[in-house]
C-alpha cells in the first residue's frame, strides 16, 4: 500500500478508470530564461508572457508505482517539455501506486511573483498519522514557477488536508484534492479552491460518511466549508460528495455535489453557487441549484447526478460595463430521457450578483434539431467546458461557446467511441448551430472501441482542449490531447488542430492516461 511517512505543512461512470512512466525533463535554456517573470498572461510558469499547456497522465507508472501519476507542461514558445511527479527533486513525497497525482490541477499566481504556480491533486495519496495508514486522505502539492521553467528547481510545497489547514482533521478516504480551482477575485486577491468529497461531517452528533467539503483560501482568509456551513444551501448527508466538482469566476464559485438528494431521490445532485465576496470571514453564499429548484427545467430524479460537471464563465449584461453576471453550465449525465437511461443532459444558468438565477437553456439529445439521438449510457454532461470567447463586449449568443462530453457515445460502427458536442446556448433554438466531433469526424485519429472521448474537456477564450486518455487506438494508445481553436470550429480560419502525444513534440514516450485533462 501507499504510505506516507511526512507530507510538509462511481460517482461518475469511469471515475475508477484514472488508475505506465518515467521520462526526462527538458527544461528552458539559461540563455532563454527571463530575468524575472511577468506577470499578465494565464497558466505561465516561467513568466516569459506566453501561455504554457498543463498536460495530466494522473496513471503513468513512475519509479515501477502504476497509477502514481504525473503532469506534463509544455512551455510556450517551443522553450521545452516539463515532467513533474512525486519523483521530481524537492518534491516532499514519494510515487506510489494508485496516488493520482494529477487528477485534478490549477495553474495561478499563488506568490504574486508574475510566474503562475501549479496545483496537482493526488487525491488517493495515503497518509500516516500517529503510526496508522490513512488510505486514500488525499494530498495537493503547489509548485511555484521560476524564470526558468517548472518542476526540477522549483520550490513546491505538499499538504495533507491537516497540513493545509491546522482547523481540520487528515482522515481515509476523504479524497483532499479530488478537485481544484484557482484564480484572481476581483479584489485582485490569488483564491485556491480544493474539493474533498470524502469528508465525513458532523451535525447534531451524527457524521454523515462522504458529505464532502471544500478548503477555501484568498488572501489571508482560510476556511473550510461544507453544507454545515452558515448559509450554505443544503444540508449535509451521507454520500452527498460535496467538492466533487468545482469551477470559478473572478467573481463567483461554483461547487458540485452529484450525490445530493431530493427527499428519497438519491444521488440526483445540486450545486452551490458563492460569490468570492468576503462576510463575516467567508465567501458569499449565493444560492442552491438543483432540478428541483423553481425555473430549472426538468424534474430531480434518483441518479441524475446533476452537478456532476460544472464550468462558468463571466456574462456582461447591456446596462453594465463589466461581466457583472455569470453563466453556470451544469452536466447531468445520469438524465433519464423517457425510458432511455442515463441519456444526459445539460442545464445554463445565468446568476446575478444577487443570487437571482434565470435558466437560459436545459436540453438533452430528444430536443429538435439537435445533432444524434437520446441513446440509453451515453453520459451527455460527464463533462462541459463554458466559455465567453468575447469578454469585453455585452455578451450575446455569438460570443458563447459550450462543448459537452458524450463518453458513452457510440459511433455507426464503434461502441462506447465517445463524443464532443458543441453548442452556442444562448441561440433561441439549441440546435441551429450545434456541432458533434468524433475521432475521425472533426477530430484527428480513428475512433476505437472505449475510447470514451468526452471524458477530458477544457476551454479558454481561443482554444478547446479535447484529451482521450483512455484511446484505445495503436498509434495512441498511451493517450492524446487535441487543441482546436474556437474560430476553426466555427468555420471562419482554417489554421489546424493541434496533436499533443507522448514520443512527438519533445514528450517522453511513455504515459497511461495522457490528456486526463479536467
Amino acid at each position: 500500500m501507499r504510505t506516507r511517512t511526512h507530507l510538509a505543512g462511481g460517482l461518475a461512470m469511469l471515475a475508477g478508470l484514472f488508475l505506465a512512466a518515467t521520462g526526462v525533463v527538458t527544461m528552458a535554456s539559461p540563455q532563454a530564461a527571463a530575468a524575472t517573470c511577468t506577470a499578465g498572461t494565464a497558466n505561465d510558469f516561467n513568466g516569459d508572457g506566453v501561455g504554457d499547456r498543463v498536460i495530466p497522465d494522473p496513471g503513468a507508472t513512475v519509479n515501477g508505482a502504476k497509477g502514481a501519476g504525473l503532469v506534463r507542461v509544455v512551455l510556450g514558445g517551443g522553450k521545452g517539455v516539463a515532467e513533474i511527479s512525486q519523483a521530481t527533486t524537492g518534491m516532499p513525497a514519494t510515487p506510489e501506486t494508485g496516488d493520482g497525482f494529477g487528477i485534478s490541477y490549477a495553474g495561478y499566481d499563488a506568490d504574486g511573483d508574475g510566474c503562475s504556480d501549479l496545483v496537482v491533486g493526488a487525491p488517493y495519496e495515503d497518509i500516516v498519522k500517529d503510526g496508522a495508514n490513512l488510505v486514500d486522505a488525499g494530498a495537493i502539492y503547489v509548485v511555484h514557477g521560476t524564470p526558468t521553467g517548472i518542476g526540477a528547481g522549483s520550490t513546491i510545497e505538499g499538504y495533507s488536508q491537516a497540513a493545509f489547514d491546522s482547523a481540520t482533521t487528515t482522515e481515509a478516504y476523504d479524497w483532499f484534492g479530488f478537485a481544484l480551482n484557482a484564480g484572481t477575485a476581483a479584489s485582485g486577491s490569488p483564491y485556491l479552491i480544493i474539493g474533498v468529497p470524502g469528508e465525513g461531517v458532523t451535525l447534531s452528533g451524527k457524521t454523515y460518511t462522504d458529505a464532502g467539503c471544500i478548503e477555501y483560501v484568498q488572501g489571508s482568509t482560510k476556511i473550510s466549508l461544507s453544507q454545515n456551513s452558515t448559509g450554505v444551501p443544503g444540508d449535509p448527508e451521507m454520500n452527498d460528495r460535496f467538492g466533487y466538482s468545482l469551477t470559478g469566476t473572478n467573481r463567483y464559485f461554483a461547487v458540485g455535489t452529484p450525490g445530493e438528494g431530493a427527499g428519497d431521490l438519491e444521488f440526483a445532485g445540486g450545486v452551490a453557487v458563492f460569490s468570492h465576496t468576503l462576510s463575516g470571514g467567508m465567501p458569499t453564499p449565493l444560492v442552491g441549484l438543483g432540478q428541483d429548484s423553481t425555473g430549472i427545467g426538468g424534474a430531480s430524479e434518483a441518479g441524475d447526478r446533476f452537478g456532476s460537471s460544472v464550468s462558468m464563465t463571466g456574462y456582461r449584461p447591456s446596462d453594465q460595463t463589466y461581466n457583472s453576471d455569470v453563466l453556470l453550465a451544469v452536466g447531468v449525465p445520469g438524465e433519464d430521457i423517457g425510458t432511455t437511461a442515463d441519456a444526459g443532459g445539460v442545464a445554463v444558468i445565468r446568476i446575478q450578483p444577487s443570487g437571482a438565477y434565470t435558466q437560459v437553456a436545459a436540453f438533452d439529445n430528444s430536443v429538435a434539431d439537435v445533432e444524434g439521438d437520446a441513446v440509453a449510457d451515453d453520459f451527455m454532461g460527464q463533462r462541459v467546458a463554458i466559455v465567453n470567447t468575447d469578454s469585453s463586449v455585452v455578451t450575446t449568443a455569438a460570443n458563447v461557446r459550450l462543448a459537452v462530453g458524450e463518453p458513452g457515445k457510440d459511433t455507426a460502427t464503434v461502441k462506447d467511441a465517445g463524443a464532443v458536442h458543441l453548442f452556442r446556448p444562448l441561440d433561441t433554438a439549441i440546435g441551429t448551430a450545434d456541432k458533434v466531433l468524433t475521432r475521425g469526424s472533426g477530430l484527428p485519429g480513428t475512433a476505437t472501441a472505449r475510447d470514451y472521448t468526452g471524458m477530458a474537456l477544457v476551454t479558454g477564450s481561443t482554444y478547446l482542449y479535447v484529451g482521450v486518455p483512455y484511446s484505445k487506438a495503436s498509434d495512441s494508445s498511451k493517450g492524446v490531447l487535441y487543441v482546436l481553436t474556437w474560430t476553426d470550429i466555427d468555420g471562419t480560419t482554417s489554421t489546424g488542430t493541434t496533436t499533443y502525444q507522448p514520443g512527438s513534440g519533445g514528450l517522453p514516450d511513455a504515459g497511461a492516461a495522457f490528456g486526463a485533462i479536467a
